[in-house]
């Protein structure tokens, strides 16, 4: 899904797609980037110095064929065979590994993630741009056919229930920026910025050995940044109430991101949340997990979990909240009054 981060770098604007900006002497400072489309979004990969080039031919190969398997919209996709209600799909190892470890985090947040929302995204038009309030009683056929306990995988092997729907869009950029930054290390390139769609994953610290500033918008002011964290081979990745959401008849806004538990735009009090990982599919689950979790059971989690992460919450009374690991690299710029959430 959108995600709607600004990287604020000190250093040179990007450059033309796969270009030097410093003739043909390449050192380690020396800056390529590749401005592309792909899963829906624009995307702008930016790599220092040996390798950098190669690195970023590579990345933007394996982002399309990643789009190619993980499209729920494609009809030859593996998500689509899936969703075509085929028993025993042979999929690929991207598109197995993807599944499983999304399936991992739908248990781990108790179902606050689930990768089974599809036909419920669909019904609120999310997916086609024709926005509708769907009726309860819509909703409740809908939601009988939700639950990711319902897939079963087995190797490369996927089989869902008739009318169950797989869909990757909460974990499918998180998981190719992952890919993007192995991408990057196996050439040899120790700094990088990968932004796909706003899902920010830095490789390394910038080139002058300072780590990567990143700006998470205002969720009440999106064109303005609220806070700047600093971070060093980490994912930021946020979801908010503002990225995508439609004005309905009755004067109420509805959002994408939708409550697994009665299919309406989740509403428990976050409008934004910003997970910080070395994990970029980990980020992106989590980012919604909690989005839809709300202020307690987000807490909670970050306490009880024993998962490495930290988080920055923004509730729909204006308040900031973040985790004490970031708590020395984290800078308010807003109004807003931040508080440190402790590990205790």
């Amino acid at each position: 899904m959108d995600k709607r981060i600004a990287a604020a770098m000190l250093c040179a604007p990007l450059l033309t797609v796969l270009c030097a900006c410093t003739g043909s002497s390449i050192s380690a400072d020396t800056p390529f980037s590749a401005d592309f489309f792909a899963m829906d979004t624009f995307m702008t990969v930016k790599a220092y110095g040996e390798g950098a080039e190669k690195a970023l031919s590579d990345t933007k190969e394996r982002i399309m064929l990643l789009e190619d398997e993980f499209s729920v919209t494609k009809e030859d996709s593996d998500i689509s065979r899936i969703n075509s209600g085929a028993e025993n799909v042979t999929v690929s190892d991207d598109t197995a590994g993807i599944i499983g470890d999304a399936l991992g985090w739908c248990e781990k947040t108790g179902g606050a993630l689930d990768i089974t929302m599809y036909p419920v995204l669909r019904a609120w038009g999310f997916t086609t741009g024709e926005y509708r309030i769907p009726g309860s009683d819509e909703l409740s056929g809908l939601l009988d056919k939700v639950g990711y306990g319902q897939i079963k995988l087995e190797g490369n092997t996927v089989t869902i229930p008739e009318g169950v729907m797989i869909d990757l869009g909460s974990v499918a950029k998180g998981y190719a920026s992952d890919c993007a930054a192995d991408i990057m290390r196996n050439n040899g390139v120790r700094s990088a910025l990968i932004n796909l769609g706003g899902n920010i994953q830095t490789v390394g610290s910038k080139p002058d050995g300072k780590q990567w500033k990143v700006a998470v918008r205002d969720p009440f002011a999106p064109d303005t940044d609220m806070c700047m964290v600093e971070v060093s081979d980490k994912a930021v990745i946020t979801s908010g109430s503002y990225e995508r959401f439609f004005t309905g008849e009755d004067g109420k806004d509805y959002w994408h991101i939708l409550d697994p538990a009665d299919g309406c735009p989740a509403d428990n009090g976050i409008v934004s949340a910003t997970v910080i990982g070395e994990s970029g599919l980990m980020c992106d689950a989590l980012s919604t997990a909690m989005f839809v979790s709300g202020k307690e059971r987000a807490v909670s989690f970050y306490r009880e979990s024993g998962e490495d992460f930290d988080m920055i919450l923004v509730t729909d009374e204006g308040e900031i909240l973040f985790t004490e690991g970031i708590s020395g690299s984290f800078t308010n710029l807003s109004d807003m009054k931040a508080e440190v959430i402790s590990r205790d």
